[in-house]
């Protein structure tokens, strides 16, 4: 069987997956930069290292859909749900405080932020044929 193009949306979700793994990897250097796991913001060491195990998962998870990998397809069924989990843990665990972003832009980061690792996991499904 030939090899498939990943396309642009695959390709696009590996970029922007990639970045995010780099952001994770800057966190423990970068002054105020926290890593939130289970809607908790890190600090100190646990930052450090969760920042940076996931920065790894994510550099693997990008890697895996730059190369059409069927353990991409794995990661992402994994991640989409840990993603829903932290982001609704974090909205229970933290009362907004200070100016708020608009609804507009709130929803905005939410759409992006469910929204592209829902839409990887569902083109990955859809072409887990294709998948090495």
């Amino acid at each position: 069987m030939a090899e498939k193009s990943r396309g642009v949306t695959l390709t696009v979700f590996a970029i922007l997956f990639g970045l995010l793994a780099v952001s994770n990897f800057l966190k423990p250097v970068l002054h105020g930069a926290n890593f939130v796991f289970l809607g908790t913001k890190m600090t100190g060491a646990a930052n450090a290292i969760l920042a940076i195990l996931f920065g790894i998962l994510l550099a693997v998870y990008a890697f895996g859909i730059w190369t059409m990998r069927k353990f991409a397809l794995t990661i992402a069924y994994i991640f989409f749900p840990w993603v829903v989990l932290n982001t609704v843990l974090f909205a229970m665990k933290n009362k907004p405080s200070g100016p708020q972003p608009s609804a507009g832009v709130a929803i905005m980061t939410i759409a992006i932020g469910l929204g592209v690792p829902l839409a990887s996991l569902i083109i990955l499904h859809r072409r887990r044929a294709e998948l090495a």
